[in-house]
């Protein structure tokens, strides 16, 4: 493959999109499932969440928030977004396990994705405009953009939040190992 002289993260491409969006509860089940307690109900301290939380924000948005503003974007009319309840998932998921969580993550994902590729989105409607409650208006790409990276953004935490468990039994590495801050 010959590399690109423009960085791909100057282009926004809904296939590359997708690329990450799939891969999301598989790469979670595959992070999570069968791990003890000891690994997933843990967090980096106060107003932090813990990975079993973490999935409990993805089914969130998943069921409350991406596909409702990509609709919102393709809209002629309700441009407006909903407000993003960042801690509404913390009374949603109480009490269910890690796996019941991976599970109906996997099934809303899937259940979303094949609605947005029945959408059959051009390059014109990926410029529709939402109307954010907190940033104003942004288009259907960065709604889509964002929907990946936030993905990325939580796989980040809660690999984080369970390399730190390690932070001291980690010795003198700590000072090689960025993770552990």
């Amino acid at each position: 493959m010959v590399p690109s002289t423009t960085p791909a993260s100057l282009h926004f491409s809904l296939a590359r999109t997708l690329e990450v969006l799939e891969r999301t509860p598989a790469v979670l089940h595959a992070l999570l499932h069968g791990l003890s307690d000891d690994w997933t109900e843990h967090n980096e301290g106060p107003g932090t969440w813990t990975p079993s939380e973490v999935v409990g924000h993805l089914i969130h948005g998943e069921r409350a928030h991406w596909m409702a503003r990509v609709q919102r974007c393709l809209s002629a009319d309700d441009k407006a977004f909903a407000h993003f309840d960042r801690q509404a998932h913390l009374e949603e998921s109480a009490g269910k396990s890690l796996p019941q969580l991976l599970a109906e993550f996997e099934a809303l994902r899937k259940r979303n994705l094949a609605a947005l590729v029945a959408l059959e989105i051009t390059g014109a409607q990926l410029e529709g405009i939402g109307l954010h409650p907190g940033l104003g208006e942004v288009r259907l790409r960065e709604v889509l953009a964002a929907w990946a990276a936030h993905d990325l953004a939580h796989i980040g935490q809660i690999s984080r939040v369970l390399a730190r468990q390690y932070r001291e039994a980690v010795g003198p590495w700590r000072a090689n190992l960025r993770v552990m801050g």
